[in-house]
Formats: C-alpha cells, structure tokens, sequence
C-alpha cells in the first residue's frame, strides 16, 4: 500500500497559488463594508454588509506575478529570516553553540528526555505571550544540533518549537494577537477566562509534550557527534562570552517585543548586531563574520522563500475578492443550528478558513463582527464564541501547508511535509478532542 507523499513545499504553495487563481474564476466576487477600530487599532467588518462586486478573476500571469508581491508583503518576516539565521550561523562558526550543548547534554547525562519537555515549555511560554511563528525559522539549525546529538529524529527539531509554540499560542490566555484581538471584537475584558484557558493549558501541553517524547524516545538513534560540526575557524576562543552575549541579546528579544512593541525590522536589527559582536569576540575577524553571515543567508534561503510564497496565496484570494465570500458562506448556516453543535461548528469553520486566511489576527478581524452577533442571537456566550476561534484557528496552524513558518520550519529540519503530517496528525486530534471538551465544559459553565 501505497503512502501517502506531499509533493516538494515549493510545489505545493505554487499549487495553492494556482488553485487560488482557479477559484477567483469559480466563486463570486463579494466584499464586506470595513471600518477602523478605535480598540483594535485595525479594519474590521460589519456584520450584514456582504455584497457582491463584479469579478476580478485573477489570469494565470498575474498569479504568477503575486508571487513577487507576495514576497513582497513577507518582506520584514523574509529579512528577518536571513539575518537572523546569519547571526546564529556567525555564533556556530565560533564553535560556542556546540560548547553549549556539550554543556547541556553534560548536565543532562541519562536524562535526555527532560530535554523536551524544558524546550517545549520555552517555546509555548513564547507563543502563549506573542504568537511566535516565523522568528524561530533561524533557531532550527541549533535544534537540530542538539537533537542529532541526544539521538532524537529531526523531526522533534520542529515539534519542540514551532508546534509547542501554536499549542501555546492557541490555548493561551494572554497572546496579544490570537485571544487579545478576539476579546477586544467581542467587547469582553482582556484577560477574562483566563484561570479557564490556563487550566486547558496545561493540558494541552502535557498532551503535546507527551505525544513529542514518545515519539522521539521510539525513534531515537545512536547520538551523533558529527566530525563536520567542529568548525576550526576560531575553536576555542571566547565560547563563554559569545554564550553570555547570545543570552542577553534574548533577554533583550524578549523584552522589545513584549514592552517595546518590537515589529519584524527591529528584531532582525538586533540579530544583525548579535552576529556582529559574536563574530569579533569569537575570534572570526571582519571577513570571517561577513563570509559566515553569507553562509547563513545561503542555508536560510529556501525556508525564506517559502513564507513569500505561502503569502502570495492571500495576495491572489484578495485581489479575486472572494476571502469576503468564502467567509460569508462558511458563517451563515452556524445560526440554524443549536446553541452546542453551533459552538462546535464555529470551530470547523474556523479551521476551514485558516486555510485560505493564514494569520490569524487577520482572520479574527474578519470572523468575529460576523460571529460575535450570531452568537448573542442565538444565546451562545461571547467568551465561548471566542474559544472557538481560538482553538479553531489557532491549531490549524500544526497542519496547514499555507502557514508559511510551518513550512520553513518542517523544510529547514529536513522533513517531508507528509513526514509532519503522520507525525502531527494524532497530536493534533487528541488537542482537538480537548478542545471540544473545553468548549462544551465552557457552555455548561456559563462563562
């Protein structure tokens, strides 16, 4: 019997993209009307305004010409790709990553498997507090350094990461861009149900963690030291510092994008400094910093390319109009139904649409003013349709070939996209199940 084999990532986002092209010949054209949001800060929808447009089929051409602009629009997150994975391609070439994680497994000698549950926690702290996706594309090649050297498949590399940040992000009771802008659409009080969602939390995650260790314990392999990994540019020199330097430029990471309100520019800038400063006290010199910085641009390219690619498929649904189709089309049979089967449906339409809505701040400005009205029509409460969401959209982002980091991410590890999907599949319905328990134990207590 045959398996079933993803095509190659670069394949398969051209085929979404041409599907995209197909549809906007297929479905009709339509719009809602939009206004500025004084609390979000962002245009959102207003409920009952669908109409139609006349149609902006989008040719095969101009398809081909969105993907440029799709690169375009994932500028900020593509540069911060490359210059990131430079700097910590400068850090590994002074030989101080692999210190550290000699160091590490050292410490942890006999209790590799603790390995996984501290790093997923890291991760899931990072996506519960701001969504993290894209900003770990350039930490893959460290994990996978230290996943080679425990044993562990490569595949762990990104369950550790960016699957334990979605599960955080989806079940967290504080990310700014998932619940945040959710409650703010549904006029609710921001951290409200937040014990409730903290509580699903830790469930999730020991669902999620668990799955993660078994599966790496089952397949784990004789370590590998990897005589390619010593790098004898500058061996021994300064390891302590460039270590010292590569945690507080985190520390510095965290607290810009949580206080500072840091965007992608301003991230991708500190990067660059931290590679600078590593390759001078690592001994590199001027031209081995930048001939260093150049090979971790070649190694990030493709995962890069791929987020400008995932991005183009918006770009062509946009300019067909016809997202504002789909979601009107999607939302209205939810208020023939009970109040249950109509919180439960809220979550397959949600995860139906993150296909073709891949951010989910995006996709939260556009469902709630649509949902939020049905919801009090036909008695749900508020805090549950906002669950919905969240979980709907928010765990979509382990399986949907249109996430762009997802794919980077699965790519930089080396796996085949149908690889993940084995992988992930069962994780991702035992989370699913826990969600209908949360949304249902939601309803039954009335929050």
């Amino acid at each position: 019997m045959k398996t079933l084999r993803f095509p190659h990532p670069l394949v398969l986002l051209t085929g979404f993209i041409l599907l995209a092209c197909l549809l906007s010949y297929v479905l009709p054209a339509g719009v809602f009307e939009r206004h500025a949001d004084a609390a979000t800060g962002r245009d959102i929808v207003v409920p009952g305004s669908y109409h139609r447009v006349p149609a902006t089929p989008v040719s095969p051409l101009q398809a081909l010409v969105d993907i440029p602009k799709g690169l375009g629009e994932a500028a900020s997150v593509i540069f911060l790709v490359f210059l990131a994975g430079g700097a910590f391609t400068v850090v590994d070439h002074t030989g101080a990553l692999r210190r550290g994680v000699d160091w590490l497994l050292e410490k942890f000698r006999g209790r590799e498997a603790v390995v996984i549950p501290i790093i997923s926690v890291l991760f899931a702290t990072m996506g519960a507090l701001e969504n993290m996706q894209e900003e770990i594309v350039p930490l893959i090649p460290v994990l996978l350094i230290l996943m080679r050297r425990i044993g562990y498949p490569p595949i762990t590399a990104a369950a550790v990461s960016i699957g334990s940040a979605a599960v955080g992000a989806s079940f967290s009771p504080l990310n700014p861009f998932q619940v945040g802008i959710a409650q703010k659409l549904a006029q609710l009080p921001l951290l409200s149900g937040g014990g409730f969602r903290l509580a699903f939390l830790v469930l999730a995650l020991a669902v999620w963690i668990g799955g993660t260790v078994r599966f790496a314990l089952r397949h784990r392999v004789a370590p590998q030291n990897d005589a390619n990994d010593t790098n004898p540019i500058a061996q021994g020199r300064n390891h302590g510092l460039v270590l010292a330097l590569l945690f507080i430029t985190f520390a510095f990471f965290a607290y810009g994008v949580l206080k500072l309100g840091w965007e992608f520019e301003q991230m991708a800038a500190l990067f660059f400094a931290l590679g600078v400063a590593a390759g001078l006290i690592g001994g590199l010199g001027l031209t081995g910093t930048a001939e260093s910085f150049i090979v971790g641009f070649r190694d990030m390219a493709f995962s890069a390319m791929l987020i400008g690619f995932a991005r183009a498929i918006f770009v062509v649904l946009e300019q067909g109009h016809i997202v504002d189709t789909i979601v009107n089309s999607m939302s209205a049979p939810l208020a023939g139904l009970p109040v249950t089967l109509s919180a439960l449906g809220m979550v397959v339409v949600h995860t139906a649409l993150h296909l073709p809505v891949p951010s989910v701040s995006g996709q939260a400005v556009l469902t709630m003013p649509l949902l939020v009205p049905l919801s009090d029509l036909i008695g749900l409460s508020r805090q549950v349709t906002v669950l919905a969401y969240q979980y709907g959209a928010g765990l979509c982002e382990l399986i949907t070939p249109t996430n762009g980091a997802l794919v980077a991410i699965v790519a930089a590890c080396g796996v085949r996209f149908d690889q993940w999907w084995r992988f992930v599949l069962p994780l991702y319905l035992a989370l699913l199940a826990l969600a209908v328990v949360a949304i249902v134990v939601g309803i039954a207590a009335g929050i």
